[in-house]
């Protein structure tokens, strides 16, 4: 009888199936770093860093008419950080990456609920950060509306400490998270257009970050508001394409720091030579601060992009530093190679300068040359990088360290596979 039961249960299961769709998916991703300058400027007597991290995921999606509901459990190791027949995960890396659920609203509208990646255009001020192993994502409330190829999304997001044991403050709603431009408010809305050669889109973006009494820092002393406005155009026709950015910054960053005149421009070209050659060349101008006030400040820092796609793989700038610095003039050049049907090997090449002077008045901050080799197999991928920085005396003013106190050759390399499995996928075609 039993037996019958589970029988019974399981059409009942896969006859809902037929009706929804499905899908279970994971990624496994170790990459092994060789670190000897990656960052910063690493010193002579420094030994360069070499471990090996993971990050592994498995991804579960539901879809009917009405809803969309997704999850995605992430945990992220590096190997040996748990000693021998440790029972518990050292690092506490273990999260819900992502958890939301979308309804359909009807006429293009639709909402997002929960937690999830925001990403739009190249991701400049809004990306997944999926280089980093732990990636990023935002507690968020969505309302969409599309139509054809116009598109808008407005987003509201209102973040809480959590405390035990209720989870949250009964009283109050001071946030102490601080770090990485970790927001209390965040408020926004995207509008983007598309034609048949052409794209353009806004972006309208308030952050409120929580501030303290001084005096007394348990006490909370109301919000900075930071406003980051721009605009990402793109075009594409035949073997020529371009894409530009646009953004200025005003307002108050954390710690009640007045942000005026702060800028983002960025151009850059791509033309396919061959079908086996991709040529591309760009510049951007970040703009820096040139006043020595505390209070205030003129320079721009890019928020929730994916800043590791952008200045160099080997992350001197805005990566978790360079903020309310000397801004950066980016002036770079790339080709892509296709060097068999699953292999490509690209080669970038970047020269840097602060779009301010340094206190002795030098500019130049060096030049970084990137290179990276990508071979497909059935079912996975391997990458393999390797970066060299040509540090200039700007760099070594900037880092705060001697040119003879650093080593003579800064450069990084890895290793990276890549495997998504697909376990199942119930979606029709």
């Amino acid at each position: 009888m039993k037996k019958q039961y589970l029988l019974v249960g399981m059409a009942l299961f896969f006859v809902h199936l037929s009706f929804a769709q499905f899908t279970l998916d994971g990624e496994f991703r170790p990459r092994t770093e060789y670190r000897n300058g990656f960052g910063n400027l690493i010193p002579e007597d420094a030994d360069a860093g070499f471990a090996t991290s993971t990050r592994v995921r498995i991804n579960a999606g539901y879809a009917v008419d009405a809803y969309k509901f997704h999850v995605s459990l992430q945990d992220v190791m590096v190997w040996g950080e748990n000693r021998q027949l440790k029972p518990e995960d050292s690092n506490n890396s273990f999260s819900i990456f992502e958890a939301w659920a979308s309804l359909n609203l009807g006429e293009g509208f639709s909402t997002k609920l929960g937690r999830q990646t925001l990403v739009y255009d190249d991701q400049r001020i809004m990306g997944s950060v999926g280089w980093a192993q732990q990636a990023r994502s935002h507690d968020a409330a969505l309302l969409k509306y599309t139509k054809d190829k116009f598109m808008i999304d407005f987003g509201l997001a209102f973040n809480q400490d959590f405390s035990h044991p209720t989870g949250f403050n009964s009283v109050g709603t001071a946030y102490n998270t601080t770090g990485f431009f970790s927001y209390k408010t965040m408020q926004y809305l995207y509008l983007k257009q598309a034609w048949s050669n052409f794209s353009g889109s806004l972006l309208f973006l308030n952050n409120g970050f929580q501030n303290f009494d001084a005096t007394d820092t348990t006490i909370p002393d109301g919000l900075s508001n930071l406003q980051t406005l721009g605009t990402h155009l793109g075009y594409k026709k035949g073997s020529f394409g371009l894409d530009a950015n646009a953004y200025l910054q005003m307002g108050e960053r954390q710690g009640s720091v007045d942000v005026g005149g702060a800028y983002l421009l960025g151009l850059d070209l791509s033309y396919k030579a061959s079908a086996a050659v991709g040529l591309g060349a760009g510049i951007e101008i970040i703009s820096g601060n040139d006043t020595s006030s505390t209070d205030q400040t003129e320079a721009f820092f890019p928020l929730y992009g994916t800043n590791h796609k952008f200045n160099g793989l080997m992350d001197y700038f805005y990566v978790g530093n360079h903020a309310n610095s000397v801004g950066l003039f980016d002036v770079h050049a790339s080709a892509k190679f296709k060097t068999g049907e699953k292999s490509s090997l690209m080669v970038k090449v970047l020269n840097f300068s602060g779009e301010q002077e340094l206190p002795s008045g030098e500019k130049s901050l060096g030049t970084e040359l990137d290179l990276v080799f990508s071979q497909g197999f059935k079912g996975y991928s391997l990458t393999i990088g390797y970066s060299q920085m040509f540090a200039s005396d700007g760099m070594y003013e900037l880092k705060g360290i001697t040119e003879d106190a650093a080593k003579g050759s800064q450069n990084w390399a890895w290793a990276m596979l890549t495997i998504r499995p697909k376990f199942l996928n119930t979606t029709k075609e």
